[in-house]
Formats: structure tokens, C-alpha cells, sequence
């Protein structure tokens, strides 16, 4: 009879294959990812100047309020729906999509109502929209 004790070996974690598994699947998302690429929209940003611009044929003028109404020269429209400012710009440039826009907008404005506006119409026809600045005070 054998009264020794026998020693039990302590349990071992083979940490070998758990680090070939996670860098099998690192590699396997690294190649399966596709990398979205964003819309670029080229943006010509406007400068101040002191020298006056010369006034064309025909400017018309788009002011966004603070609440995100449209004024189309002036004249505010019945709602700031799209289709309304869509109608009010094609009543007033008619069929002629080279006439340039301004667009001014209110500091408080939404980013949305801006776009919204640049959106309709650039859907339009029109090519030539600016967006009016103020020059700084320093």
C-alpha cells in the first residue's frame, strides 16, 4: 500500500492557441472592413472686402430668420416648406437658372434650414449661390 501523497499538477491555460484565435480575427476584420468615403462637396468660401462688387443682371436674395422662415427678396413666404420656397424662387428667376442666389441667414439659424435652402436651389438649376458674410469687428 502507498501512503505517499501523489502530487497533483496544477491546471495549465495554454495561452498559445487563444492568441493565435484573436489575431486570426483581427486580421480577418481588418481585411473585411470597408472604409466609407464621405460625400465631398467643394465649398468656396466667401471673403469680406471693402471694395464693392459690381451688381450683375439679376441677384436674388434668400434671408433664412432665426426660426428658420424664408424671405425671398424681401417677401416672406406663406411657410418654410421646401416646395414653398421652391415655388417663390421659380415665380421670381422664372427660366433663367443663371441668376445668382445670396443667401443670408440669421446667426441663430439652423444649419438645416441653410442647407435646405442651398438644396432646393441647387436642385433648381442655380449655380451661382453665395452665402453673405459680415466682416468682423477686430
Amino acid at each position: 500500500m502507498n501512503l505517499q501523497q501523489t502530487r497533483k499538477e496544477e491546471p495549465e491555460v495554454n495561452l498559445t492557441s487563444l492568441i493565435d484565435v484573436v489575431l486570426l480575427l483581427l486580421i480577418f476584420f481588418m481585411v473585411s472592413t470597408s472604409f466609407v468615403n464621405e460625400a465631398e462637396i467643394q465649398i468656396r468660401l466667401p471673403e469680406a472686402s471693402l471694395e464693392p462688387v459690381p451688381a450683375q443682371n439679376q441677384t436674388l436674395e434668400i434671408a433664412v430668420t432665426a426660426e428658420g422662415r424664408y424671405l425671398v427678396n424681401q417677401r416672406p413666404l406663406v411657410n418654410a416648406r421646401p416646395q414653398t420656397l421652391r415655388a417663390a424662387l421659380q415665380k421670381v428667376a422664372g427660366d433663367n437658372p443663371g441668376t445668382e442666389i445670396t443667401i443670408r441667414a440669421d446667426a441663430e439659424a439652423s444649419h438645416q434650414s441653410v442647407v435646405t435652402a442651398m438644396d432646393v436651389a441647387g436642385k433648381l438649376g442655380f449655380v451661382n449661390i453665395n452665402i453673405a458674410t459680415v466682416q468682423s469687428g477686430d
